[in-house]
């Protein structure tokens, strides 16, 4: 991901960018900073970038042709760059905005200074006016950074631990428990028992009770927001194996809920760009369709009423038609084959050259996000599976020549149990003609669906892309 600041004062954010992760990051070409020194695009010979504003007042403005020089010198012959002015007439900051922003190939930062920018030029190149607080700094430069890198580290491969930035303040609604390291006691004070009890089951029961604790006590809005998802979970939770992929969406707090009333539900979730429907009064349809999300690029259904409202009236295609798996059952499963490993992107090729379903991009992104596992045998790997954008098991390969060997089996007995040391609940979407996957899933102790599960392709969003 590219990282553009338009900015009077490059050094001082290349050199609050260029340092620890951020730095590393950038050494293995994950992530790019430019700084455009704006006075360098003015035509006065003094180097002037600012003048007085017209009417009068106190203090200078920035001129707009050097900014808009500097920002031509970024884009070049791009259509369009999303770009950014920093200012605290903006819209919040927020983890979510920092994860929209995070799908963004290149970004752009408008530092401003003084009393602002000339009017005409942001009118002229600015897509989003975005605020860190209300309050006034003397320069965009700190609030840029500061975006960067809350973006930046959401960029997949920037943290080491792909996960790290799943189970923190605000994932899911919810601020970060407490925590703790050594010494056990400190100044009389100790480490909680259950976080020296090796029960990981009780350990994350208490964490989460201490993140819904110190969210009602400290952050009431949010609060608010989890208690709704909750009451969501509980009406899918009825039908739990039909419903598992939207229960997971919220549980792992990748999910939005867009529309509920009942069992009318609508969740978004903005890293697959998908919509998950289910509807059971007809009339609620038509409600949900107003708050579909314009760059929807897909949707999940589980029921027929569902898929004939979207291919009506938003076009929408049949991609294809699932059973839903889903592994309920606490204890482990044996793993067979016990070299298996998280795969990185010197991988990439190989899996693309036999797993056709998906494109490199895709591929490249679930390795990224350390959710691509391969099973070696004597060296040589054998076979792969990995976790989705939107979160089910799959992309489940095992090279002829190492098949009936169990390695398909073990790939998915591994994934299952990490997965479930997580905390989650494992689960697939299986087409209903691949009777072979069907009955590997059926002899590890999957449940299927009592129903099917549609991926439907957005009609309306392809025609007007």
């Amino acid at each position: 991901m590219k990282f553009h600041i338009l900015t009077l004062f490059p050094q001082m954010v290349l050199q609050g960018l260029n340092t620890s992760i951020l730095a590393r990051a950038a050494e293995n070409g994950l992530i790019s900073f430019r700084a455009a020194d704006i006075r360098e695009y003015t035509q006065d010979k003094h180097g002037k970038a600012d003048d007085y504003p017209y009417g009068g007042g106190a203090g200078m403005l920035m001129q707009a042709q050097p900014v808009y020089d500097a920002y031509r010198s970024v884009v070049r012959n791009k259509e369009t760059v999303r770009t950014i002015y920093v200012t605290p007439q903006g819209r919040p900051f927020s983890q979510k905005l920092a994860g929209e922003l995070a799908q963004e190939e290149e970004l752009i930062f408008l530092c401003g200074h003084y009393e602002g920018v000339d009017e005409r030029v942001l009118n002229e190149i600015v897509t989003d006016y975005i605020s860190i607080g209300d309050y006034v700094l003397t320069g965009g430069e700190l609030p840029a950074m500061v975006m960067i890198d809350a973006i930046a580290r959401l960029v997949p491969g920037v943290l080491n631990n792909g996960f790290s930035a799943q189970f923190e303040t605000f994932h899911n609604d919810l601020l970060e428990y407490p925590q703790y390291t050594r010494p056990a006691e400190w100044k009389g004070q100790s480490v909680p028992e259950v976080l020296l009890s090796g029960d990981h089951k009780a350990i994350s029961a208490w964490r989460l009770s201490q993140a819904i604790d110190r969210t009602r006590e400290r952050r009431p809005d949010l609060y608010v927001k989890y208690m709704e998802k909750q009451d969501v979970i509980t009406w899918l939770s009825k039908k739990k194996r039909n419903n598992i992929h939207m229960i997971e969406l919220l549980k792992r707090g990748h999910g939005e809920v867009l529309f509920a009333e009942g069992n009318n539900i609508l969740l978004y979730d903005p890293n697959s760009k998908a919509c998950f429907l289910n509807i059971s009064e007809p009339e609620k349809g038509f409600h949900m369709l107003d708050r579909i999300p314009e760059e929807t690029k897909l949707f999940v259904t589980s029921q027929e009423e569902c898929n004939h409202l979207l291919t009506k009236h938003l076009k929408a295609q049949v991609i294809c038609c699932c059973y839903q798996t889903v592994y309920t059952r606490r204890e482990a499963l044996p793993v067979k084959n016990k070299d298996i490993r998280i795969l990185d992107e010197s991988w990439v090729d190989v899996i693309a050259e036999y797993y056709r379903q998906e494109g490199r991009e895709y591929i490249l992104g679930s390795i990224r996000r350390k959710t691509m596992f391969g099973c070696f045998i004597a060296g040589e790997l054998a076979g792969f599976i990995g976790i989705h954008t939107e979160g089910s098991m799959g992309m489940l390969f095992v090279r002829e020549e190492y098949r009936r060997q169990g390695v398909g089996e073990s790939l998915a007995a591994y994934l299952i149990n990490l997965t479930k040391e997580w905390g989650w609940t494992p689960y697939c979407h299986v087409f209903t003609d691949n009777l072979p996957s069907i009955r590997l899933q059926e002899k590890m102790g999957l449940y299927l669906s009592d129903g099917n599960i549609w991926w439907l392709e957005n009609g309306a969003e392809k025609s007007s892309g």
